[in-house]
């Protein structure tokens, strides 16, 4: 009776295990070897469909990117969120079917992110895909907040003055605080929320109007915690204090939607943070709307009829030189033309246009030079600022094309020595310029308050001063009589908040460039004093005499037009 294994028993054992060892190792890589071809072969049929490819094994996919698609659409679609920075989103799939690119452009619409699609193995895609197991919750990505019509219209009911939003504040939730304070924005048509560290308390402004007004005082105790709704709001990263930050998200209304986008600055007495409202409906200004009159609306009507050259915008940040331009694109915009735009970012979409928008490797430069070989009838760059920029923009207007762009000057009489000083060549902006548009925006005064005032001897003086050099066919036109000017003034009302100003206007220079002005250009070595001199030669009304006839209209105020024309 044997007690135990034989010694072949014991001989053969080491050799059967071995044996076993070689054949998983051997099994294991043919297996790698078949996943390496066919990573090879997902990676060749990219580069044939156009679409970059990515391996994924290896890979840690986060919360926010895994949460970014359901795992029941990631699976049916054979489709996966890799990253998501709350800018960048990027996607893995297996096959770009209808269905993926559809689900690409519902991820830009609802994130308000830049979409980029990989192509993947099914290896590839099965790795990633148990991510999703692996991880205790993913938390639902936070890219909107809804502020509702009801929440609306109870701050409307609630609060009519900014006292009565400061002391509403002071007995608030902090996720109320927040929504709020963003309400209230919404309410006053403020484009942008400040809310600002001091060294004992938090200051929340609103910039109504282009004008910055000082609305409530919070308690610095419980800034930490509206600076942390704020950050996840906007996906920004909550610990980060000592350096500036951007992020993003989007409010939508029953028949609206507003991009938000936030900054974050680093202060001495703690972060600043300020969040730009982007209402989508406000991008409804038509050509008609901008504030254009007389010969000046007629100037411009008849050189955005042009089908080539230039029509250039002027005027600091805030201008609305956006919004004039938007305004004429809408107007040219039919099925029978194409319009493509560069823009620096896209601030409105545009339904029936082409819009790109700048990146650090994409620049107004490199982008119009790809523009104008898509075979545009007019092109937008949102802004001219440098030669090579300037001249390409210039080509395109000899060569056929209606350009609409911005140049940073102090008015439409600086366009020309602004291109020059560039480095453009006079013989050639000569005939590719053909108007320039000088503009400022004025605040409307309230209708509900508004009534007659006086004005000081010194403004009064001024204003006769401007008056007269009117060309005469716009006196008549105005019926300006020097001897009995009326002006008007807000006293401020519920309706406005108290600040007499609902609302805003443009007011502007249009100057086109005539024949005289055509041939001083060509002669260089001119100033901006010497094309003032030939426009009012020609009888081009400037932005403060164009304010001032609304003045006289009752449309805004004296000391409006010259806080913001001189």
């Amino acid at each position: 009776m044997s007690i135990g294994p034989s010694l072949e028993d014991l001989l053969a054992k080491p050799d059967e295990e071995d044996q076993a060892g070689k054949s998983s190792e051997l099994q294991e890589k043919i297996r790698e070897i078949t996943f390496k071809e066919k990573e090879a072969e997902t990676e060749n049929n990219a580069a044939s469909v156009g679409l970059p490819y990515i391996n994924l094994v290896g890979f840690g996919a986060g919360p926010d990117a895994l949460s970014t698609i359901p795992k029941e659409q990631s699976q049916a679609l054979k489709t996966i969120c890799f990253l998501n920075d709350g800018q960048e989103i990027r996607l893995g799939t297996v096959d770009q079917t209808e269905e993926v690119k559809k689900l690409e452009a519902e991820l830009k619409e609802k994130h308000l992110a830049n979409v980029a699609t990989y192509l993947i193995s099914q290896h590839s895609f099965d790795y990633a895909f148990k991510l999703y197991d692996t991880l205790p919750e993913i938390r639902k990505f936070i890219k909107g907040i809804e502020i509702t019509e009801e929440e609306i219209n109870k701050f409307e009911q609630e609060i009519k003055t900014f006292k009565d939003l400061n002391e509403k504040l002071k007995k608030t939730s902090i996720t109320e605080l927040v929504t709020l304070i963003i309400a209230g924005a919404i309410k006053s048509r403020a484009s942008d929320i400040h809310i600002e560290a001091e060294e004992k308390d938090i200051k929340v402004r609103y910039r109504i109007d282009g004008v910055l007004n000082d609305v409530a005082i919070i308690e610095k105790e419980i800034w930490p915690k509206i600076n942390s709704r704020i950050k996840q709001l906007a996906k920004l990263k909550i610990n980060v204090f000592n350096r500036p930050q951007d992020g993003r998200f989007a409010i939508f209304l029953k028949n609206d939607r507003i991009d938000v986008r936030v900054s974050a600055l680093p202060t001495g007495f703690g972060e600043s943070i300020v969040i730009r409202l982007l209402v989508a409906s406000t991008v409804g200004l038509s050509f008609e709307e901008l504030g254009l009159r007389g010969r000046s609306f007629k100037t411009l009507e008849r050189e955005i009829k042009r089908p080539n050259g230039m029509i250039i915008t002027t005027g600091p940040t805030g201008s609305g030189k956006t919004t004039t331009l938007y305004a004429i694109l809408k107007r040219l915009n039919d099925p029978e033309t194409k319009i493509i735009t560069i823009e620096d970012p896209i601030e409105y979409e545009l339904e029936g246009i082409n819009q790109s928008q700048t990146s650090p490797t994409y620049t107004f430069a490199k982008g119009l030079r790809s523009i104008v070989r898509q075979d545009p009838d007019i092109i937008m760059v949102g802004e001219i600022r440098d030669l090579e920029t300037a001249e390409i923009s210039i080509q395109a207007a000899l060569t056929g094309h209606l350009v609409l762009s911005t140049i940073h000057t102090n008015d439409a009489f600086g366009t020309i020595p602004r291109f020059l000083a560039l480095g453009a060549k006079p013989f050639l902006l000569a005939p590719a310029l053909n108007v320039a548009i000088g503009q400022r925006l004025v605040r409307k005064l309230c209708k509900n308050c508004q009534a007659e005032t006086e004005l000081d001897n010194e403004s009064l003086e001024r204003v006769k001063t401007l008056l007269s050099t009117l060309p005469e066919e716009d006196k008549t036109e105005y019926k300006i009589d020097l001897n009995n000017l009326k002006f008007y003034k807000g006293q401020g009302c519920d309706v406005c908040q108290g600040l007499g100003y609902k609302g805003r206007i443009g007011i502007y220079e249009i100057m086109p460039i005539t024949g005289e002005i055509e041939d001083t250009i060509v002669k260089g070595n001119l100033s901006e004093i010497d094309i003032k001199a030939i426009a009012t030669k020609i009888g081009v009304i400037t932005m403060a005499q164009d304010g001032l006839l609304k003045a006289l209209e009752g449309i805004t105020s004296v000391e409006e037009v010259f806080r913001v024309s001189e």
